[in-house]
């Protein structure tokens, strides 16, 4: 990313699944045309599970007590809920930028940045993407045994929406009725699973806009009025409810 620039970061609060995609497709195309800056939005979602584009659905193993979208992000079947920290950066890419690779590693670090300042230890996995925790508690064998962070992106000419959710205190038991990211035998927690149950959501947020924008380069994250972004949401047709050709079910 540019060093002099800043970053856009709205706070929405709790937003519907499709309502939040729709604002993404919106955001992209503005991004494209150059009429919004990079900007991330920080929210929360109501209970909700997501396939990505080419995830098989033989990973929701119970019936799940939530509506089920399939969308145009990688990754495979994912939970997002109440105590969950969901980013959706709208950013366009240049130059050296290009690189999913990269893209995914910047992403990684900025959720074990934000999880280091409050005392949680976590790390990357060789071969996955996402991050997990570590528990001091169980031993150095099981370093690492239990992901806390999870990525799932979609990219449109070098604009990336989609992103990564962050469990600060949510319901771990919604994870029950699927196989997590497609990860058999992945075990999921949360920060307040691991006994930081004095981190609310409002303050990751902070730490999540400050790192973003270091780890990502940017000079400063300067607050967007939510309102500001909306208006960029085209009246809502049955199709835009329904989130168009990004969401199935």
């Amino acid at each position: 990313m540019d060093v002099g620039r800043p970053l856009g970061v709205a706070r929405l609060g709790v937003v519907d699944y499709e309502a939040a995609l729709g604002l993404q497709t919106a955001m992209v195309a503005a991004r494209l045309r150059d009429e919004i800056g990079d900007t991330l939005l920080i929210l929360e979602h109501d209970h909700v599970f997501t396939l990505g584009r080419g995830a098989d659905e033989r990973f929701i193993v119970a019936a799940p007590a939530a509506p089920i979208h399939r969308v145009s992000r990688g990754g495979q079947v994912t939970y997002h809920g109440p105590g969950q920290l969901v980013g959706y950066p709208i950013l366009k890419l240049e130059g050296s930028s290009r690189d999913v690779t990269k893209y995914l590693r910047l992403l990684e670090q900025v959720m074990i940045d934000v999880l280091a300042e409050y005392g949680i230890d976590a790390e990357r996995r060789a071969g996955f993407t996402g991050v997990w925790a570590r528990d001091r508690e169980i031993g150095a064998r099981e370093l690492g045994a239990r992901k806390i962070g999870s990525i799932g992106v979609g990219i449109r000419r070098w604009v990336t929406y989609h992103g990564f959710a962050l469990n600060v205190s949510t319901d771990l038991s919604y994870f029950d009725a699927i196989v997590p990211c497609g990860l058999s035998g992945c075990e999921m927690t949360s920060a307040a699973a691991l006994g930081h149950r004095e981190v609310t959501i409002a303050a990751m947020a902070g730490s999540v806009s400050g790192r973003f924008a270091a780890v990502f380069g940017y000079d400063r994250a300067v607050a967007i009025e939510p309102h500001r972004l909306w208006k960029l949401v085209p009246e809502r047709t049955d199709e835009t409810a329904s989130g168009g050709a990004e969401a199935s079910r």
